[in-house]
């Protein structure tokens, strides 16, 4: 019993351990793309704003 909540504990401390994987190039080619967009057609409003950004944030460019 001792040996498996312990290799449990050293499995979950492993995994929480994990960083975010660099961006790849793609990721980065979509923020300069959000960032054109913004320079060339920015928000007329506070509401557009944050549409723009709820729509990023989830995926739905």
């Amino acid at each position: 019993m001792t040996i498996l909540t312990l290799s449990l504990t050293l499995a979950c401390t492993g995994l929480a351990g994990c960083k975010r994987h660099h961006e790849t190039a793609g990721e980065k080619v979509d923020h300069f793309g959000n960032k054109v967009q913004d320079t060339l057609d920015p928000p007329k409003g506070p509401a557009e704003k944050a549409g723009r950004s709820l729509d990023r944030a989830t995926g739905n460019d």
